[in-house]
């Protein structure tokens, strides 16, 4: 079970009220919930991969094109760690693509409001990085764990919090993924956005979305009803 979309706004707001880091990393989330990035991929992101409409052009889509990866010990995301000791990893080639290949990721109208916002108040680093920890460093993979983690204590009931609802960052991407395909997005569509295989993605990403049982309930409902009609 993944979170939904008011739940996701609310631990997007939650993270704001986190003090001067969790504002720092509103827009390192959203960009995990609502564009289905890898953490790697995200620490890449660029004053060259960020594109965004014009300021005066309302509800437009913007997008992010991808072009590598820097990977970090996973603490917060996963149980994957570097080796040495060393936090995020040099810049490398996307997963599953050949060297100079680049990913495009659509950035619906709310996430490109984020991150107009986040550019606006904290801008890119001197190398271009759009995402830097409180002294302009890398973003602590570990600090990112632990703001996510109060973060979901703030927003969520106490039984929902003890559960595995949103509990690691990754789950942002799951939601994401889950959220397009149950939205009807083709899975081929997909696949090409989030860089996996149409297989992969079915098997590992098309998970229930947090309520879409009593829609589905109701649909199930309506179909019987209109059944007994006829």
């Amino acid at each position: 079970m993944v979170c939904n979309h008011q739940q996701a706004r609310a631990l997007l707001d939650a993270v704001s009220r986190q003090g001067d880091v969790g504002r720092r990393l509103v827009a390192y989330y959203a960009v995990a919930y609502y564009a289905g990035l890898r953490p790697g991929e995200i620490n890449a992101l660029d004053e060259d991969t960020v594109e965004l409409p014009g300021e005066d052009a309302e509800d437009q889509w913007g997008a992010l094109r991808l072009a590598t990866s820097r990977p970090g010990t996973g603490a917060g995301w996963l149980d994957e760690q570097l080796p040495d000791g060393q936090e995020i990893a040099p810049a490398r080639q996307l997963k599953h693509r050949a060297i100079g290949d680049t990913r495009p990721v659509p950035t619906c109208p709310p996430l490109v409001a984020i991150l107009r916002r986040h550019i606006a108040d904290f801008g890119f680093a001197a190398d271009g990085r759009l995402f830097t920890g409180m002294r302009g460093g890398e973003v602590s993979d570990s600090v990112v764990g632990r703001v996510w983690a109060a973060a979901r204590a703030d927003a969520l009931t106490s039984a929902q919090a003890a559960g595995p609802l949103a509990r690691r960052v990754y789950d942002l991407r799951h939601a994401c993924l889950s959220g397009w395909l149950n939205a009807g997005v083709s899975s081929q569509q997909v696949a090409e956005w989030t860089g996996h295989s149409v297989a992969v993605l079915l098997k590992v990403y098309a998970k229930c979305v947090d309520g879409d049982d009593i829609a589905a309930r109701k649909r199930i409902e309506a179909a019987l009803t209109l059944g007994v009609d006829r």
